[in-house]
């Protein structure tokens, strides 16, 4: 394993001339006491200092990666599934989906080109053509065999894998770009319509999308969220986005209808998932994943609730920059949210210390992707 010298204390990563508030991250404690994913993410991507072939060692070094890894089949997905998680249990990977697992170790800080995410390249690729070919749904196979279903597994499925190869950094790809041109152009005309204000139809005694609704998936939000240039192109489109995600998140649950049946949706944002300390509070992972992916999507800075929101972790923190709750718990922050499950946690060992590192990195890189000034402790 790689040794890390301690950085010197106070070290400025930013420009002095910079207006952003300044984030002192506390990169040496991480270095005592974090995992060694965590520690070469917080080196490359807080505070970007300069990387090294004996440095990227630390981002392998994660005994759930290597599971992961070996669990790979020979076609280059898991378990010839794409979307599921594993099956609960103590570092377990059966079941696990191929998008979950190359998230994951993209999280880990995993290269694109190492070999498990380059043999997974082929499948999700695949996935983004037009393709009609039943086997292409894999688990989604079983309940779409009506045509209308095919349509839905392909597009879930379609926005899924996009998100994925997105984070992987493939943004110039044009197959990548096309699906989320395609995507883009489907919210936005949503968006657009008077179907926005009002998408709920009443049947019996609920309230259901109507089947032409076409809300933003939380895998296109994820997609965009690491397609910067993508963003830029298509920014009055991003801007109707914006105003949409401010908007109050509905009581009703996300289900649509699709010819006589009534399909649960949860992979579709309704407007704000966020929209108060209580839901922070109950799902502190799911939380940050929100608020990192605000900030990806340029909407954290502009948006004064979720501002205050991630403000609140700052403020949680202790005089040595790391973060513990705030209600003095000692208990870990765990979510059953499939959309958190990637990023959370990345550490190995929660016990003691190791139990605040996952938050604390999370919180550094946050305020990185904010642009405030990063000041080494």
């Amino acid at each position: 394993m790689a040794e890390l010298t301690p950085v010197p204390q106070e070290t400025e990563v930013n420009s002095p001339e910079s207006t952003e508030p300044t984030f002192e991250f506390p990169l040496n404690w991480l270095l005592d006491h974090a995992a060694p994913p965590i520690q070469y993410r917080s080196f490359v991507d807080v505070a970007r200092l300069p990387s090294s072939q004996k440095l990227e060692t630390l981002a392998l070094a994660s005994p759930y990666a290597i599971k992961m890894a070996v669990a790979q089949s020979l076609d280059g997905t898991w378990d010839e599934h794409m979307l599921t998680l594993p099956k609960p249990g103590k570092d377990g990977v059966q079941g696990l989906g191929t998008i979950p697992a190359v998230e994951r170790l993209l999280e880990y800080g995993w290269h694109r080109d190492s070999p498990p995410l380059a043999q997974a390249r082929r499948p999700l690729f695949r996935l983004l053509s037009e393709d009609t070919d039943p086997h292409f749904l894999y688990e989604l196979r079983a309940g779409a065999k009506r045509p209308d279903m095919a349509v839905r597994g392909r597009q879930i499925l379609r926005e899924a894998s996009s998100a994925a190869l997105a984070h992987a950094g493939y943004e110039a790809d044009p197959r990548l770009r096309g699906a989320a041109r395609r995507a883009m152009e489907r919210i936005d005309a949503y968006l657009d319509s008077a179907l926005a204000e009002k998408p709920w139809i009443r049947i019996g005694n609920r309230h259901v999308l109507a089947e032409n609704a076409s809300p933003p998936s939380i895998y296109a939000l994820m997609m965009v969220a690491h397609m910067p240039i993508f963003r830029s192109e298509h920014y009055p489109e991003m801007e109707r986005l914006y105003a949409y995600l401010s908007q109050p998140k509905p009581t009703q649950e996300a289900v649509q209808m699709y010819g006589k049946d009534i399909i649960t949706q949860p992979h579709l944002v309704m407007g704000d998932l966020l929209h108060n300390k209580n839901v922070v509070d109950a799902d502190i992972p799911f939380a940050l994943t929100w608020l990192e992916l605000m900030a990806r999507l340029g909407f954290l800075k502009r948006n004064e609730t979720w501002l205050k929101m991630f403000e609140r972790f700052v403020d949680d923190r202790g005089r040595d920059r790391v973060w513990r709750p705030h209600n003095k718990s000692t208990i870990v922050p765990t979510t059953t949210n499939p959309y958190a499950w990637p990023k959370f946690p990345l550490e190995t060992d929660l016990e003691g210390d190791g139990r605040w590192t996952d938050v604390t990195f999370r919180i550094g890189l946050i305020a990185r992707l904010l642009g405030w000034q990063i000041k080494l402790v």
